[in-house]
C-alpha cells in the first residue's frame, strides 16, 4: 500500500500518533519511516525501543504531527491563511489577549468569537465525517479514488482517477509493463499524472540527485527526460536547488 493511501486510510487517533503499527515495523504515516521491532536504537547516546525512537524520529524530523498536518495544503485543511494562523498561535499556548496583540485582530473578544468558529468548524466536519461513514455502508456503486499526494501542489479535476481508470492508462501508455518505456507522454492532465505517479516510484526516496544522474535515471523511460523532470517538479513529485544542481523526491 502506499503512503498517501496509508495516510488518508488512518483512523484520526492513528494520525494523531503520526505512525502506524504493522507485524514487524512502525511505519510513520507522514514520510514513510520504518523502524523495526525488536531493535533498540540509539539516540543522543540513549537507547530506545522501537515505538518511542518512532516518536522521536517524528519530534526531530517533523517537529510534530501538528505542524506536519497544519503545513499542508489549504485543500487538505479547508483552512484559510488567517484560521492556520490563529490555530499555530493556539498550538503554542497563547491565550485570547495575546493571540491579540500578535495578530492585530480587534480585540481579545474577536479572537474568542474565532475560536468558537473554529470549533464550530470541528462539529461541522465530526457531523461530515460521521455521514460518510454511513455512506459508505450504503453506496454500493461508488468508485475507488486514487489516494491524493500529500505533495501536490494544486488540487483539480486531474486527480478525479479511479483506480480503474489508472489501471487502463497505465496499459496503455507503458505497453511492456510498469517501468518499461513509455509508448508517448500523454497530453491529458489525468494521463500525465497517472504516468509521472509510475515512473516516480523507480525513483530512491532516499537519494538527492545531480542533474545528471536524475536524466540518466529517466531516460529508460522517455528521450525527452527534461520534459518529465519539469513535470514531475511541477506536479509536486520532485523538488530541487533553486540552481538546478540537486533533485530528490518529496516526502
Amino acid at each position: 500500500m502506499e503512503l498517501s493511501e496509508l495516510f488518508w486510510n488512518a483512523s484520526i487517533e492513528g494520525l494523531k500518533q503520526g505512525f502506524m503499527e504493522e507485524s514487524d515495523f512502525y511505519t510513520c504515516l507522514l514520510c514513510g519511516e520504518k523502524v523495526e521491532k525488536g531493535i533498540i536504537y540509539p539516540h543522543d547516546g540513549i537507547l530506545y525501543e522501537a515505538e518511542r525512537f518512532m516518536k522521536i524520529h517524528i519530534e526531530n524530523t517533523h517537529d510534530s504531527v501538528f505542524g506536519y498536518l497544519i503545513g499542508l495544503n489549504k485543500k487538505f485543511t479547508g483552512l484559510t491563511d488567517h484560521q492556520n494562523h490563529l490555530l499555530r498561535l493556539f498550538y503554542q499556548g497563547k491565550n485570547d489577549a495575546e493571540v491579540q496583540m500578535i495578530t492585530g485582530i480587534g480585540s481579545a473578544s474577536t479572537i474568542r468569537h474565532h475560536r468558537f468558529a473554529l470549533k464550530e468548524k470541528e462539529r461541522q466536519a465530526k457531523t461530515f465525517l460521521t455521514i460518510m461513514e454511513l455512506l459508505k455502508e450504503k453506496d454500493k456503486h461508488a468508485p475507488i479514488f486514487i489516494p491524493v499526494p500529500k505533495t501536490a501542489k494544486m488540487l483539480d479535476e486531474r486527480y478525479n482517477i479511479t483506480q480503474v481508470e489508472r489501471a487502463e492508462i497505465v496499459k496503455k501508455y507503458f505497453p511492456d509493463g510498469m517501468g518499461g518505456r513509455l509508448r508517448k507522454f500523454p497530453l491529458k492532465e489525468k494521463q500525465k499524472l497517472v504516468v509521472l505517479s509510475e515512473i516516480v516510484k523507480h525513483l530512491n526516496r532516499e537519494r538527492t540527485y545531480d542533474e545528471k544522474d536524475l536524466n540518466q535515471a529517466l531516460m529508460p523511460f522517455h528521450d525527452d527526460y527534461a520534459l518529465i523532470r519539469r513535470y514531475l517538479i511541477e506536479y509536486g513529485f520532485l523538488d530541487r536547488m533553486p540552481d538546478g544542481s540537486e533533485y530528490w523526491l518529496k516526502k
